[in-house]
């Protein structure tokens, strides 16, 4: 096998990632032990070598560039992994330690994930979790992300998927908009509604709502003056102020259900879900903390909680 760094350079590397991620050479020299002059002859060294700029520096401070971002992460990523070898082999990892970084759509971050993560933390303190909440899809390799959650199965045979839940979906409104408005008795009464609409991010076009007629599942597209995009949490906050009525998830309006502020409509043509699933790429050494991470969330949230 050919080499293509030397200790010098391996240096030169880990240097650059204390700089970036204290945003400063001097703090980077006094966590390390060395000169701030070393730490920037380091990443002189990089640039040369690269044969791009890796920071913009200025008299107060530096920031990274494009491609210092993206060699930051997978630098970052590749020492992390160097690390996790180094105990695992050595018997010293008894415990999972490190950043781990995870992106999840808004909804599941609020109603189920971010719960969970004390309980995860108060296991493995050595832990910390970066949570991207978004519904915006990562690039795992530039953005340098472990995991995410997402609502549909990846096309990339490169990453490797698990169902977390079948999320049930349930027809919603206030007692406030139905006494306006009236109550709907099935599907095709929608039509004479105000459906509060939400855009997918990823295509730009609004959701259709599922049901179950005679027991096949059934897309129904409705209209309304009112769309949230982004945020899918923006359109029960809309029905919960009485805009009209929305079809989501079950968990996030169980609470208003059971208090009255929100009332189920159509229950007899219900029973659809949409799946949330977590996904990660395929890996020949997975580090420990996702590992463990993984584990911790099917074991909470996936069919092993069951």
């Amino acid at each position: 096998m050919k080499r293509n760094f030397d200790d010098i350079l391996l240096g030169s590397i880990e240097l650059f990632c204390l700089a970036a991620e204290l945003s400063s050479f001097t703090a980077a020299a006094n966590a390390a032990g060395v000169t701030p002059a070393a730490v920037s002859r380091s990443v002189s060294r990089l640039e040369e070598r690269l044969g791009v700029r890796l920071f913009v520096r200025t008299t107060r401070q530096i920031r990274l560039t494009d491609a210092g971002r993206v060699y930051f992460e997978q630098s970052r990523q590749a020492l992390s992994q160097l690390v996790d070898a180094e105990r695992l082999v050595t018997g010293e990892q008894v415990a999972p330690a490190g950043l781990l970084r995870i992106s999840m759509p808004t909804p599941y971050a609020h109603y189920r994930l971010l719960p969970l993560l004390p309980k995860f933390r108060e296991l493995y303190p050595d832990v910390q979790v970066d949570v991207h909440v978004s519904n915006r899809n990562i690039d795992f390799a530039e953005e340098g992300y472990d995991l995410a959650i997402r609502g549909r199965a990846p096309t990339d045979s490169n990453m490797i998927a698990r169902k977390l839940e079948d999320a049930e979906l349930v027809l919603v409104a206030s007692p406030d908009y139905l006494r306006r408005a009236g109550t709907p008795k099935k599907p095709e009464d929608l039509q004479a509604h105000e459906c509060i609409q939400f855009e997918l991010p990823s295509t730009g076009r609004k959701i259709p709502w599922n049901f179950r007629v005679d027991k096949k599942p059934v897309d129904i597209t409705t209209q309304g003056g009112y769309c949230c995009s982004e945020d899918v949490l923006g359109i029960v906050t809309l029905a919960r102020s009485g805009a009209g009525l929305v079809q989501t998830y079950r968990f996030i309006v169980e609470k208003d259900l059971q208090n009255g502020d929100l009332v189920e409509l159509l229950p007899r043509f219900g029973g659809t879900s949409r799946p949330f699933i977590l996904l990660y790429p395929h890996a020949r050494h997975m580090s420990l903390r996702v590992r463990t991470f993984v584990n911790f969330l099917m074991e909470n949230l996936g069919k092993d909680a069951a």
